[in-house]
């Protein structure tokens, strides 16, 4: 590999061990309308993305293809692009048969084996909404989704599911349990027993054609204020994540791709689910806790050539050995490599030129937006420490308060034109949100990000234009985890902040004012923050609690100042 270069900053040429997708197109003139167009002109208004994913590649010939690989520990399983279509076609039938209509939620609560994906695909192909969680979610988080969504079903396992809040949500009619543990006096249904009794006649009819413009999947994100946001995505989302994984991971149909995330995250979805399967790749499928010496055999024992991970990961991959440790592992098959969910460090883009002899190429998007806008692609330079340029066909700008573009080099509001096919349909029950992201006529999505561009096109995030907390990749809302915070006894106020971290890039701090009654001590803090932990998720608890005597706040409004908390933070 080259030399890196010297000066302000790192940059790295374009090397890649095969011919990039990208390069075979003339990216210069493509519009999204010309690529829906070739679209529309196909689906003749019969869309739906989980036949797109599975069942088109078994109708075309490639039935025979694997499409996961599933390992946990000694436990190995491959499934095909038949096998997966099989088991979404029974899934989807056992769905409908409970009397899931068109449109209605059907929520999933699974750990990170194949079910996780193929219920969400199945609930898809049976033309419902699926609203997928991650398996770290407590009661309160579970419950806030599923209440605000009226949630028809749920799919879970028999140790999840005592965290569903069956007898709180009114809209709930089944509650599908996936293994042994099924209730049945209390309601609950044995999925394996359901799907054992769908006929094959049954299953040949089984997806539901739907309009591009219907709902297809559904994610929570947390804001500054307020509750989650539920940000629902139509079936018009894949041509994006189809061309995205085309162009940006540079899918092709040999590769063996692992996507880190959890389908409860958006990433997992798009990302972990619809991209790679819609290009026809190979999906590895890990479960359990990172582990530095497990997760680089995994890239050796099965060959994997595209990883798309987080920062953190790749922080925490690095601090676990040097050249000794990555030398144990032979890891020639990657051949691209790329990061998402915060800002890149330059010096993890170093670590990976140097040490994995890759580069590693950062990636912008939200959960609003659905996929991939602000990119490094495979046949272009990389600037370090910047999430790229725009996507051939998005129009970026930076903006002043007045929604005014700025000349280039000066910070602002990050924003893009809208109109690209994966943009949310809207916020549910929430219009007045949806609207707030488009505060300039309109024309523009302002993300709530500050940054600026440079003369070459790319876009260097400077911070939050809000007080949203970016922790390993997740986003987490202030106002969710001090809701969480006071309803422990001893706390009657509580704000959060994010506080600097080198190997998350932020943690959460908790700043508490104590009832009276009780006296600060370490097993205190301790106590209250694993009772957000058990309300939330471990990634939304406290790493740190400080005591304060009261919470600084603006005169008039009475507003917490959490500027002055995370100065002091």
């Amino acid at each position: 590999m080259s030399s890196i270069t010297s000066g302000e900053r790192l940059i790295l040429a374009s090397e890649h061990k095969e011919k990039a997708n990208i390069e075979s197109v003339d990216a210069t003139s493509f519009h999204w309308n010309d690529e829906f167009d070739q679209w529309r002109a196909r689906l003749q208004g019969k869309w739906n993305a989980a036949y797109e994913c599975i069942d088109r590649h078994v109708d075309e010939g490639r039935g025979d293809r694997v499409a996961m690989i599933y390992v946990n520990d000694d436990i190995h399983e491959e499934i095909t692009y038949r096998q997966l279509k099989n088991e979404t076609d029974r899934f989807a039938v056992v769905i409908k048969a409970k009397g899931i209509k068109r449109g209605e939620r059907v929520f999933t609560l699974l750990p990170k084996t194949p079910n996780a994906y193929i219920t969400v695909l199945a609930i898809i192909k049976a033309g419902a909404v699926a609203g997928p969680l991650f398996e770290a979610f407590q009661e309160d988080a579970i419950f806030e989704r599923m209440y605000n969504c009226d949630a028809k079903m749920i799919i879970t396992d028999a140790q999840l599911k005592s965290r569903v809040p069956s007898n709180k949500l009114p809209a709930l009619e089944h509650v599908l349990i996936d293994g042994e543990g099924a209730d049945k006096e209390a309601g609950e249904y044995h999925l394996q027993e359901e799907l054992e009794s769908v006929s094959k006649e049954s299953a040949a009819q089984v997806t539901e054609w739907v309009d591009e413009n219907e709902g297809m999947i559904i994610h929570y994100t947390s804001g500054s204020t307020g509750q989650p946001k539920g940000v629902l995505h139509s079936h018009r989302a894949i041509v994006q994540q189809k061309k995205t994984g085309e162009w940006v991971l540079d899918l092709k149909e040999n590769d063996v791709y692992w996507c880190t995330s959890h389908p409860g995250w958006v990433t997992g979805s798009s990302y972990g689910i619809f991209a790679p399967f819609l290009n026809g790749a190979t999906s590895l499928i890990n479960t359990g806790r990172f582990d530095a010496n497990e997760w680089y055999s995994y890239i050796e024992r099965f060959n994997v050539t595209v990883w798309y991970s987080a920062p953190t990961a790749f922080r925490m991959l690095k601090a676990a050995g040097g050249q000794e440790l990555i030398e144990r592992y032979n890891l020639s098959s990657l051949r691209h490599v790329l990061s998402v969910g915060e800002p890149l460090n330059p010096e993890i883009v170093k670590w990976g030129y140097e040490q994995l002899n890759v580069r590693i190429h950062d990636t912008w998007w939200m959960t609003e937006t659905g996929a991939q806008l602000i990119v490094n692609l495979p046949n272009q330079t990389i600037k370090a420490g910047s999430m790229g340029r725009p996507l051939p066909g998005i129009t970026v700008a930076i903006l002043d308060e007045s929604g005014n573009q700025l000349p280039r080099g000066l910070v602002g509001q990050l924003a893009v034109r809208k109109g690209w096919p994966s943009m949310m349909r809207e916020i549910w029950k929430n219009e007045e949100k949806y609207r707030s992201y488009f505060p300039y006529d309109g024309e523009w999505y302002v993300s709530g990000d500050l940054a600026y561009q440079d003369e070459e096109g790319f876009v260097f995030f400077q911070s939050r234009n809000d007080d949203m907390i970016n922790s390993s990749g997740e986003r987490i809302g202030p106002f969710e985890v001090e809701s969480a915070l006071i309803t422990h006894d001893a706390v009657i106020e509580a704000a959060v902040v994010g506080k600097a971290d080198e190997l998350r890039g932020e943690i959460v701090k908790g700043f508490v004012v104590l009832h009276p009654d009780y006296e600060e001590s370490p097993a205190l803090l301790e106590e209250i923050r694993l009772h957000v932990r058990g309300k939330l998720a471990a990634h939304a608890a406290p790493r740190e609690i400080e005591v304060l005597k009261e919470l600084p706040k603006t005169r008039i409004s009475g507003k917490i100042m959490r500027r002055l908390l995370k100065e002091q933070a």
